[in-house]
């Protein structure tokens, strides 16, 4: 195991292992205090960064942060990395890697031929060394392009996915939500439901109301019902019309295994959704969701940093290729991320982390009424992540989520990022909008009158 020493002004900083250096050398934030990984002080912390910036990237092979032998995550890691696409960057420090990262030279095309190469614990490490608008120029650099009935993550392009969430599930409730939204224009990255109840028939419920209203007006999205996988997948066996399985995940196996939820579970709900064949412009079918410090709530943490077990979610999602990510970055609360601050600085990494690694990266930008943070802070962070090419952000009614109890974004702002950023929906989601008179040009929201169409669905 390695060491290292580093003197800042009087005092030497010592740390004893590649796990404390990482923890110590991460901006400040109340999970890891939660935790007791986090640097002691500020001048600890600045110490850590400096001897962090000197670790070879070839360290990360050979010390895991989480024992190989106990941890499948950890195992996925290691047995995948692509040793050639490694090679460009293997002789670099942690520092220099970074000075790499923001050449003019190193490109999206560059980077997302060193992807496989790179491991979430380099990608977490080099984020600790970066500053907001490093994140953003980087992240900006990489898109990632998936598709099943349209296109997400194209240059210039900004998905929404409609959450219309019911406390009971209510069908008309939730009716009114998605129509709200598609007149708004949303819906192109998925409509997806957190059903109040994780039932199979209640989920089967939502997604045929789902099918119907998407076959019906021939809307070029996809739709998700959010329960457990296990759940999910009783539905497909039904004959429930699945086009996406969804699933939180985490960094460890033991965090997983909290939430119910294996490797080879998941590689069994992708092959029988694959099966199906859903899909018009695509394959695929997974979508995951995440979130810093799920695994210390779960108690499963190692003694790992929440902001590198995030990045190591992301190796979980990589291996399914999945349609869409989504780190919902303060809904656990201010237990984890404390305040306006540190939930901006924690977006900005998961979303730079996850691109890095080859991912379809969306942000909930999100806070908890306990949290000290405001819509002030979320407007920040919302903008800060248009610019840094997020492919998708989440639309909400009114932006209170009034099921799950958090404060999101809404459907109106996509609207403000794609009028101040020049965006436009997915290709296909366009067209329709503009076939249905709800926009012109992409961005302009067109008067709907009484004999709209949708209006005429909604009032069925």
């Amino acid at each position: 195991m390695s060491h290292w020493s580093c003197t800042v002004g009087a005092h030497s900083h010592h740390f004893g292992s590649l796990r404390e250096l990482m923890a110590k050398a991460t901006p400040r934030r109340s999970g890891d205090e939660l935790a007791g990984v986090a640097a002691a002080s500020a001048e600890e912390r600045v110490a850590a960064q400096q001897c962090l910036a000197d670790v070879p990237l070839r360290q990360f092979l050979q010390e895991p942060l989480v024992p190989y032998e106990d941890d499948e995550i950890t195992r996925l890691i290691v047995d995948t990395h692509d040793a050639p696409a490694f090679a460009p960057v293997e002789g670099l420090t942690v520092g220099g890697f970074r000075d790499w990262l923001l050449r003019y030279e190193t490109d999206g095309g560059v980077l997302a031929a060193l992807g496989p190469g790179l491991t979430p614990e380099m990608v977490a490490a080099v984020a600790k060394l970066m500053s907001n608008q490093d994140l953003i120029l980087v992240a900006q650099k990489r898109r990632v392009v998936t598709a099943f009935r349209c296109t997400l993550g194209l240059p210039g392009r900004l998905a929404v996915r409609l959450q219309p969430n019911h406390p009971t599930d209510d069908p008309k409730g939730i009716a009114a939500a998605i129509l709200d939204g598609l007149l708004y224009g949303c819906g192109d990255a998925v409509i997806g439901i957190n059903p109040a109840t994780d039932s199979v028939p209640a989920v089967e419920t939502l997604l045929r109301m789902l099918d119907e209203l998407i076959r019906k007006y021939e809307i070029p999205t996809q739709s998700c019902v959010l329960a457990h996988v296990t759940t999910q997948l009783q539905a497909l066996r039904h004959g429930a019309p699945v086009d996406l399985i969804f699933q939180s995940i985490a960094g460890t196996e033991a965090a997983n295994k909290s939430f119910g939820v294996t490797l080879a579970l998941l590689a069994e709900a992708q092959a029988a959704a694959l099966a199906l064949g859903r899909g018009t412009v695509g394959r695929n079918v997974m979508y995951f969701e995440t979130g810093q410090g799920s695994a210390l709530s779960a108690g499963a943490h190692h003694g790992v940093d929440q902001q590198t077990l995030e990045a190591r979610a992301y190796a979980v999602a990589r291996r399914f290729d999945p349609l869409l990510v989504n780190t919902v970055v303060g809904f656990i609360g201010p237990e984890y991320l404390y305040d306006g601050k540190q939930i901006i600085r924690a977006g900005l990494e998961d979303h730079f982390c996850g691109k890095l690694l080859g991912l379809p990266m969306g942000v909930d930008v999100c806070y908890t009424n306990h949290a000290e943070a405001d819509q002030d802070d979320m407007d920040t962070l919302l903008t800060l992540l248009g610019v840094a090419g997020c492919n998708y952000i989440m639309g909400v009614p009114g932006a209170d989520d009034i099921m799950l109890g958090y404060q999101s974004t809404s459907f109106h702002d996509s609207h403000y990022l794609r009028q101040v950023l020049g965006l436009r929906p997915a290709p296909e989601f366009e067209a329709w909008l503009e076939k249905m008179r709800i926009v012109s040009d992409g961005r302009r929201l067109l008067p709907v009158g009484r004999g709209h169409a949708l209006l005429a669905h909604g009032n069925d």
